[in-house]
């Protein structure tokens, strides 16, 4: 599944395109899971709106309309977000869908814009959706109540990041970071590097760490995920940017898909061990 710096991609992408154009037509084709939207609401608030704005939250984007409405958009593991018109990008999951003509056998929704331009999502495994909501509502929905703050805002705080994790003060310090409740848009990449980059062992305990530490992961993690932004995210199996270009944050990565290979500071074999449920990567001496 794509994570924040990808998502945050897409949606640069996106937000170059889409505002001012105007929805003249919507449509899900044999995949009502991915389009769960009554047409009446449809009819009244999505077809006629204009594209005022898009948002991300987490992993998740935001379409707002003048309508008062916002397609809520979860891309899931193999989603994509592709765009025709006069200029063109795919973004997601990278098959030949992203080049291909479209609508294909992988397309869900189709929307037509009154200019001529489409936007087409795409996926192969019915996992994401497209949803529309009145935007003053989106914050109620069950998982904007849960996920946590944003770990890039320039308001978040080292000592906010510190106690969100204190509610999971005896889990494992990896399992804390993953944890979409704690911190929003944390995924396995960027938790390991980040980790790595404030020598902490992905097996401490999060009531084990100290205030320092937690400030070095702090500054790791905003300094990883503004480099992967940077950088148009990473590679990894399933995503490319919103250019249909892979990202390049995989070639800066200190750790992550290293096992086997030197510690770039102590000399050490990275490690690879299956730890919170996933692939961990990290350094025995540097991390202990």
């Amino acid at each position: 599944m794509p994570e924040l710096p990808e998502v945050e991609t897409v949606r640069r992408g996106l937000a170059d395109l889409l505002p001012g154009r105007v929805v003249a037509s919507a449509a899900h084709l044999n995949s009502p899971k991915s389009f769960p939207n009554a047409q009446h609401d449809v009819s009244q608030f999505l077809i006629g709106a204009t594209i005022q704005s898009v948002r991300r939250r987490a992993k998740v984007l935001l379409v707002d309309l003048d309508s008062q409405h916002s397609l809520v958009i979860h891309l899931k593991m193999t989603g994509q977000l592709v765009f025709r018109g006069q200029e063109a990008f795919g973004a997601g999951h990278p098959n030949d869908s992203l080049i291909g003509e479209l609508p294909d056998r992988s397309t869900r929704v189709v929307l037509g814009f009154r200019d001529g331009s489409h936007l087409y999502f795409n996926d192969q495994r019915k996992f994401g959706w497209v949803r529309l909501l009145p935007t003053l509502e989106i914050p109620n929905i069950d998982f904007m109540r849960k996920v946590g703050p944003e770990p890039l805002e320039s308001d978040f705080t080292v000592s906010q990041f510190t106690e969100r994790f204190q509610r999971r003060a005896r889990t494992n310090i990896k399992a804390a970071l993953l944890d979409q409740t704690v911190v929003a848009g944390v995924g396995n990449i960027y938790a390991d590097e980040s980790l790595w980059g404030a020598q902490i062992d992905p097996h401490r305990i999060v009531g084990s760490v100290s205030a320092d530490e937690f400030s070095r992961l702090y500054t790791e993690l905003r300094a990883v995920m503004n480099m992967a932004i940077d950088k148009g995210g990473s590679t990894d199996k399933n995503y490319v940017n919103a250019e249909g270009k892979r990202g390049s944050y995989m070639d800066f990565a200190r750790v992550f898909r290293r096992e086997g290979q030197a510690c770039s500071r102590c000399g050490q074999q990275i490690l690879k061990i299956r730890w919170a449920g996933r692939g961990t990567h990290y350094c025995a001496e540097c991390q202990k």
